[in-house]
């Protein structure tokens, strides 16, 4: 008797069940750059609508950790997505080289020898350190699949890419935007350098929280008992709190609001002016009862009256700042002009002087009574000390609160008045927007996030108009040697700062020749305009400064130095994406460079993505001991395994991450890549030239299949379209998981495997399975790169070198709402089969669905249905026998299902229980319908 499981049609295909991602995805990554895959998609697109994204810059300081992975594999998702939607969609990577990160670990590295090198040769070291790790990080790119102009990546520290930011600057200079001056700045005194408001990140810390006694001065004393003669005579005294005892030393003033009611309490015989709103919480606070007020008054009445400095023989004097609340404190604010933005604005109504006597690695200047040389954090105790010998501390306890923090090195950073070059937001208008009106730099900006550009999601609209209103003036300026000088001159003479547009333009051009090292090496004359004089005294001689442009000016310059001289690429950019913190940061930036140079933009588009978090909603980091490195992740299960992970979370919000998530990850990974290779195992005898059959003659149940995958692949693309990756991957999963492995491979088994190899049926389900597999390949391309390439180079017929050259499938003409609408209510009575069928497996009935035999009785609409249906029923069900009872057809469905044990034999060959099987020696034990599918011959 002949084995007859080896006369059925069994699939075969070389591509492999097991993934093996880790040799997969490096001989892939070796096959495209053999091939120069980037540049076919190039020449492919060339002519294409343009769609035009620009990389955000990483930091060229390590090695790429998981939420760098993210970042770019979104980004590549885009391009990918993007690409084969149609459009020609060029990407130039780029690093971002400059900055203190850089410069502190080139320190570490150099150590004692950095006291032998010149600005120069650190900068040429930093170079080296940046360069070291742009390599790295660009064949960890690499390794993740990512497609890109790799031999041409650009660089902030390039000479025409620094060119390019003095330029930029001179745009700014050129409309009176940029000015010198003393204001207070967050300052790291770790770091000894000024930062921007996106270098800064709040943290929780704990301060010394103490309220302190300022006495009336005898003068004050006398002018406040005319305006309150309630007090005339009394020993008066303000009460301020403070979370900075460190700013005691600066105070020059108290600050009131003018419209609060205050009032003098008398406390141990003295009467002292608090908040009257606060004055209970403040005497809960102190442990000191306030009786009854001794007198009240309006904020205003206390405006210059002169109190006693609880440490100095000075005065404070009383002034009126409406940022006064009564939310917590005293009501009466302690002010330093050199220590708050707020401060330095209420000394500079008031004619104060801006007194912030602490140097670069916040130590008090030895000209600070009891406190010189120490530095500002250590002195805290060493104030409270002081304020309690002179009887002023009236309490002190620890404060829980968010502090800022360096971003770089995460110490507290101080807010410290200091000279440096500032761009404003505000007073005379300079912007002039596309439509035509001028407007101040700050207008303009949230003019062009409410009008000009589409926040995705939606909530980065407040995130980043919410920022812009309220930021101070942009300083510009750094104390560090690793970055883009400001080519900025001081007068010897008479020591006036002078940055013109015409300095900038000698700047821009040495050095996009020789590279802005130039600045510290070449003579000085070459960066000044023949017959420069100062603009002040006349003077002809002048020291170059030594700041550097905050690398934030750098990034944000990347759209000129990138997009504008790039010509596949064009200004602006369709899409910007980077993570939810770059609000502050790139994007501000960008879009403050942008409006200074252009009026207008820099992108259409910004799409922003969360941060990885753990199961516990804890940050991942290094220190915490949850982070995960992609590399591991690579080793243990391949690149793509990161890629789907991304690809299947809501990104545009925290991502959370874990090896348990991963290897469910894994787990949707497998099935994804069953389903693609049962389908292309079915195709190994296909000619899609000569064997497909038309759509018309499609079976109704391939016509169903392929209706069911277009819609799918319609809602896959519109994910896409949409930034909506996790709606594409979960609708590409459920297509491969629910529609084809869990129903259509399950019943289409039993034609595939034992009817004719050429058999209309056989062939009609090939056709339908090889349009899937094809759209398939395509589908999962942006995700999955190498699997979707492998399944491509695996499929029969003539096709392109790689499926990334190639675009999504066409699918309208498959959709069939009516038939899906029939066949729907199919798979519902399917369901109601199978639990039927579910249950006589539990009782041991039957086997498998095959032992089957079912009875429908049915009545109602759905009768008709069955009956138009009844060939393609047991198929549909996979049983052996169906019987049909039909009732009426009128009323409401109504269906019931009956199941035996099916009669007759089984069949050796294609498992079906028949009413007799054939007794001849070439055909023993088979049924008729195999005899006749053996008929034809089988497929090798």
């Amino acid at each position: 008797m002949p084995e007859w499981k080896e006369t059925v049609n069994l699939p075969r295909t070389g591509f492999p069940m097991k993934a093996n991602l880790q040799t997969a995805e490096p001989e892939a990554l070796a096959r495209w750059d053999a091939m120069n895959l980037y540049g076919q998609i190039r020449e492919k697109r060339r002519g294409a609508p343009k769609f035009i994204f620009h990389d955000g810059p990483p930091y060229a300081n390590a090695q790429i950790h998981l939420g760098t992975a993210l970042n770019k594999i979104l980004k590549d998702i885009v391009i990918k997505s993007r690409t084969m939607a149609g459009f020609d969609v060029p990407y130039t990577p780029g690093y971002d080289c400059h900055g203190l990160p850089i410069e502190l670990k080139v320190d570490r590295e150099l150590g004692p020898k950095k006291r032998g090198m010149s600005i120069s040769d650190l900068r040429r070291a930093c170079r080296e350190y940046a360069g070291r790790y742009i390599n790295v990080m660009t064949a960890e790119f690499k390794r993740l699949m990512v497609f890109g102009d790799w031999d041409h990546y650009y660089l902030t520290m390039n000479p025409r890419y620094q060119a390019d930011i003095t330029r930029a600057l001179g745009k700014f200079v050129e409309q009176k935007l940029v000015y010198k001056g003393k204001k207070p700045v967050h300052w790291c005194i770790h770091c000894r350098t000024a930062l921007a408001e996106a270098e800064v990140e709040y943290a929780d810390h704990s301060s010394p929280s103490i309220y302190v006694e300022f006495p009336i001065n005898p003068e004050g004393a006398g002018e406040l008992a005319t305006r309150v003669p309630a007090l005339a005579g009394r020993d008066v005294s303000a009460l301020i709190w403070t979370t900075t005892p460190w700013t005691i030393p600066s105070n020059l003033a108290i600050a009131f609001h003018p419209e609060f009611d205050y009032a003098a309490y008398d406390v141990d015989g003295r009467a002292v002016i608090v908040a009257e709103q606060l004055a209970e919480t403040v005497s809960k606070a102190v442990e000191r009862p306030f009786g009854e007020p001794i007198a009240r008054m309006k904020g205003e009445q206390l405006e210059g009256i002169r109190f006693t400095h609880p440490l100095y023989d000075r005065d404070s004097i009383g002034v009126l700042a409406d940022y006064v609340t009564l939310e917590q404190g005293t009501g009466a604010v302690h002010t330093a002009p050199g220590h708050g933005a707020d401060d330095f604005l209420t000394g500079k109504k008031y004619g104060l002087d801006i007194y912030a006597p602490v140097d670069a690695g916040g130590h008090f200047l030895e000209t600070v009574g009891l406190f010189g040389g120490q530095r500002v954090f250590d002195a805290n105790p060493k104030v409270e000390e002081a304020l309690a010998a002179r009887g002023h501390l009236w309490h002190r306890e620890a404060f829980e609160h968010q502090y800022p923090h360096c971003w770089r090195c995460h110490n507290p950073v101080i807010f410290l008045a200091t000279s440096q070059w500032f761009v404003r937001l505000d007073g005379d208008p300079a912007i002039t927007g596309a439509d035509g009106k001028t407007r101040t730099l700050r207008e303009a900006a949230q003019h062009s996030i409410d009008h000009e550009v589409k926040w995705i999601p939606a909530w980065g609209r407040d995130r980043i108009f919410n920022m812009v209103s309220n930021r101070p003036d942009w300083c510009i300026s750094r104390q560090r040697a690793w970055g883009v000088p400001i080519p900025a001159v001081d007068c010897v003479a008479c020591g006036e700062a002078i940055l013109t547009s015409a300095l900038i333009d000698r700047a821009a051009a040495v050095f996009e020749q020789y590279n802005a090292d130039a600045w510290y090496e070449r003579p000085i004359e070459e960066f000044l305009p023949e017959g420069f004089t100062c603009p002040s005294c006349g003077g002809s001689a002048f020291e170059r400064e030594r700041d550097i442009l905050d690398v934030w000016f750098d990034s944000g310059s990347s759209h000129e130095a990138v997009l504008a001289r790039t010509p596949e690429l064009g200004w602006p950019a369709d899409l910007y994406l980077e993570g939810s913190d770059q609000h502050r940061g790139w994007f501000q930036s960008s879009l403050l460079v942008a409006l200074a140079t252009r009026g207008r933009p820099p992108f259409r588009e910004v799409l922003t993505h969360g941060f990885l978090i753990d199961l516990e909603g804890r940050k991942m980091s290094k220190s915490v001991g949850n982070a995960i490195s992609p590399q591991e992740v690579i080793k243990e299960s391949g690149a793509e395994i990161i890629r789907l992970w991304v690809a299947s979370t809501e990104f545009t919000e925290e991502l959370r991450v874990s090896k348990e998530i991963l290897t469910r990850v894994v787990d949707l990974y497998r099935k994804l890549r069953n389903t693609c290779r049962i389908l292309v195992a079915n195709l190994y005898d296909f000619d899609p030239a000569t064997d497909s059959v038309p759509l018309g003659q499609l079976d109704a149940i391939d016509r169903f299949a392929l209706a069911r995958f277009a819609d799918a692949a319609n809602r896959t693309c519109a994910g896409y379209d949409a930034y909506d990756f996790s709606t594409a991957s979960q609708t590409l999963s459920m297509l491969a998981t629910v529609d084809l492995s869990a129903f259509y491979v399950d019943v289409t088994k039993d034609r595939m495997y034992t009817l004719g190899a050429r058999s209309h049926e056989r062939r009609s389900t090939q056709t339908a399975m090889y349009l899937m597999c094809d759209g398939l390949a395509r589908l999962i391309a942006p995700i999955l790169p190498v699997t979707a390439d492998d399944l491509w180079r695996n499929m029969p017929g003539q096709r392109s070198a790689s499926v990334h050259l190639e675009e999504f499938p066409k699918v309208d003409h498959l959709l069939a709402p009516d038939l899906v609408a029939k066949w729907d209510r199919l798979m519902q009575v399917r369901e109601t089969v199978n639990a039927a069928l579910e249950e006589k497996r539990k009782d041991k009935v039957i086997g498998n669905s095959l032992g089957a035999s079912v009875t429908l009785s049915a009545s109602g609409p759905i009768a008709a249905l069955l009956e138009q249906n009844r060939d393609y029923l047991p198929m549909l069900f996979i049983v052996s026998d169906l019987t049909l009872n039909f009732g009426s057809a009128d009323g409401p469905d109504d269906i019931r299902v009956d199941v035996d044990k099916a009669r007759g034999v089984k069949c050796g060959r294609c498992w079906r229980f028949v009413p007799s099987v054939r007794s001849e020696p070439d055909w023993s034990g088979i049924c008729d319908r195999c005899v006749d599918a053996l008929a034809e011959p089988v497929n090798s």
